[in-house]
């Protein structure tokens, strides 16, 4: 198999007078556009079953606009935590940490000036980008010097995401991507007529603040089965009082098979243009979010106003809130060891 195309240019000042770059890596199945500014995404063009590109995810047409728009975290790398920790607070050993809320009561997605908010140092390699940043200690309020790397490559229709990071302290660690996908194309009205399967029999239990309970809750017999394909907006509204709390799906999957591993977490297909997405990953959980907070207000790449469900998330990740829940898989990482995540994205059509 032949090396993408890769493609390097000036995406535009930030609001510090620093420059966003982007990349362009581009195989005979996809082009996949990244940016230093919060190593994310900026689209993705995938082929339908006519063999037609379209740009199957959310985002903005420069650099700027990622960092003043209300931030829903379109296409970023995640960290030093993904999703929620409980009122921003963990102890870790004798150490008592505070991260700044952003989410109600919580920390999301490692706290109001996340990774997303960072301008990484970029490195094109043979078959796609690494992304470097350093995040220092007390950054946000976690403990110890972060040292992260985010790779992205491309061969034919697979995008491999890599994450590896080492530490100066002991700390906690859960890098996720947060790209939103419509695999209809970027300016479909919604996801709820696509086909979805989770390989997951459990999800963890959220409560009012969509904080793990610490509870793992099966699926079978409720509208989070999708350990066969479902179509998403066959059960959405059903008066569930798990997809009450999150207006929706905004749920962790715990999935089957040995953390570490890389194994089958989620399946999306798209009926009218025939796209699939397959996902799979190292992580023990997978964050399916069915874009219940975006509202019309944010308008992205060609003037598209994201709407209410309009795309969905799959965050390959460990739990949310792991810190406080010694039940759950461990997210801490020690100076010496190197935390080591990889997910996969294949596309393809029917």
């Amino acid at each position: 198999m032949s090396a993408p195309k890769i493609e390097e240019t000036s995406f535009g000042l930030l609001p510090d007078g620093t420059e966003g770059r982007l990349f362009t890596i581009e195989s005979n199945e996809v082009m996949l556009t990244l940016t230093t500014f919060g190593a994310r995404v900026v689209s993705l063009l995938t082929r339908d079953r006519r063999g037609l590109l379209a740009d199957i995810c959310l985002g903005y047409n420069d650099a700027a606009s990622y960092a003043t728009k209300s931030n829903a975290f379109f296409g970023a790398t995640i960290g030093r935590f993904s999703n929620r920790i409980a009122r921003g607070e963990f102890r870790l050993g004798a150490g008592h940490y505070r991260i700044p809320v952003n989410n109600g009561a919580n920390a999301l997605h490692g706290g109001p000036l996340g990774f997303d908010l960072r301008n990484w140092t970029a490195k094109i390699l043979g078959d796609g980008v690494v992304f470097s940043l350093i995040s220092e200690d007390t950054d946000q309020g976690f403990p110890g010097q972060l040292d992260v790397r985010t790779t992205y490559t491309v061969q034919g229709s697979v995008i491999r995401l890599r994450y590896e990071a080492q530490t100066s302290k002991p700390t906690v660690v859960n890098l996720t991507n947060h790209t939103y996908f419509n695999l209809g194309g970027q300016e479909s009205p919604t996801i709820l007529n696509d086909e979805l399967t989770i390989f997951a029999d459990h999800i963890t239990e959220i409560d009012e603040s969509l904080i793990p309970t610490g509870g793992l809750m099966p699926v079978a017999g409720t509208p989070f089965d999708f350990t066969s394909a479902t179509v998403i907006g066959k059960r959405i509204s059903s008066p569930h009082l798990q997809l009450l709390r999150a207006k929706g799906y905004d749920h962790n999957f715990v999935l089957r098979g040995p953390k570490g591993q890389l194994k089958p977490a989620a399946i999306v297909h798209n009926a009218q243009t025939g796209r699939v997405l397959e996902v799979a990953t190292t992580e023990p959980g997978v964050q399916f979010y069915s874009g219940n907070f975006l509202d019309g207000s944010l308008v992205g790449k060609g003037g598209c106003a994201y709407e209410r469900q309009c795309s969905l998330c799959l965050e390959t990740q460990h739990f949310p809130d792991s810190p406080n829940h010694p039940n759950f898989p461990s997210t801490v990482l020690l100076p010496g060891d190197t935390y080591r995540s990889e997910t996969e994205w294949r596309f393809g059509h029917d």
